[in-house]
């Protein structure tokens, strides 16, 4: 080859890094939309939020600052510790409920002749919104109410029962009620991952004898492991942030004994006129989200490093 050949045949080469510092330059523009985006819609509202945390406002004049006393009266507010207890709560029953059952669900209709059309009943109360469904069942389980009703007609226990006005028991219905609607959700996140399973470590595990529970623990579980992690993931920040369900069955009550965090901002900021309370409590929330999420993903990432 010709020395002219081999310099024609460098020109792309010596080209190709320019091109690529040129984009280098030039992405940062691309990406500030978004950037934008983000930053006014999120960070600066939080921001805000977190400097009415240190101040006395109730939406009228300007907000006057008292540095961290708002956080020192979350320390003394009863109020405050029984919304902590009901959101724990929430995050048990709803992360281990509607994801448990949604993978029962999946596993056992998975392979079955018409299973798509078996799991089509659990996805339909998916579509209803929150505060739809806590109309829907604020009705049946009120006093003397359809529940009530069905219960006494069939000679059970439970006909005098008040499943919304005693704590916690009115939690674990409306968790009751959370898990008849996201079931279906997490079943068809489960039936997809199953779909997507490579077919040859089965086959395999088959022909070694594994069969039932041991194939499902031993193979087909650590394969879902990374679309668990998602589910569970999104179960766990849905939980933390539980208000359209709790605010219409209840609005927190009686006596707000079934107040979450969510349920206990929103009362103090929109119905109490007290921002700067409301907003500490909200920079608590988002501070307890914020590091349950951390927590659970690095939790996670350490067992696949192992």
């Amino acid at each position: 080859m010709t020395a002219l050949g081999k310099r024609a045949r460098a020109r792309p080469a010596r080209g190709a890094p320019a091109g690529f510092r040129l984009f280098g330059r030039l992405r940062f523009g691309y990406l500030s939309p978004a950037v934008i985006v983000v930053a006014v819609l999120l960070y600066l509202p939080f921001l805000w939020t977190v400097y009415l945390s240190m101040t006395r406002y109730d939406g009228l004049g300007s907000p006057v600052f008292t540095g961290l006393d708002n956080y020192a009266k979350l320390l003394d507010d009863p109020a405050l510790l029984t919304s902590l207890r009901n959101t724990l709560l929430w995050v048990a029953g709803t992360t281990l409920l509607p994801v448990g059952l949604g993978l029962l669900v999946a596993v056992l209709s998975h392979d079955l002749r018409g299973g798509a059309w078996l799991r089509l009943p659990f996805l339909l109360p998916y579509a209803l919104s929150g505060a739809g469904l806590g109309l829907v069942w604020g009705f049946i389980l009120q006093p003397d109410g359809v529940a009530n009703q069905i219960l006494t007609f069939l000679g059970m226990p439970g006909g005098d029962a008040s499943f919304l006005a005693d704590a916690p028991g009115n939690t674990f219905a409306m968790i009751a009620v959370w898990t008849w609607q996201q079931l279906g959700v997490n079943m068809l996140l489960f039936a997809v991952g199953l779909q997507s399973i490579p077919r040859a470590p089965i086959e395999a595990a088959r022909l070694d004898g594994a069969s039932g529970w041991s194939l499902f623990r031993h193979v087909t579980w650590p394969l879902m492991r990374p679309l668990t992690t998602v589910v569970v993931g999104l179960a766990l920040v849905a939980s933390l942030k539980t208000f359209d369900i709790v605010w219409v069955m209840t609005q927190g009550g009686p006596g707000r004994n079934s107040e979450t965090l969510a349920v206990t901002m929103y009362r103090d900021v929109f119905n109490a006129d007290q921002y700067g309370y409301g907003s500490a409590v909200a920079v608590l929330l988002t501070t307890i989200t914020g590091l349950a999420s951390y927590a659970y993903l690095r939790h996670q990432a350490r067992k696949e490093t192992h």
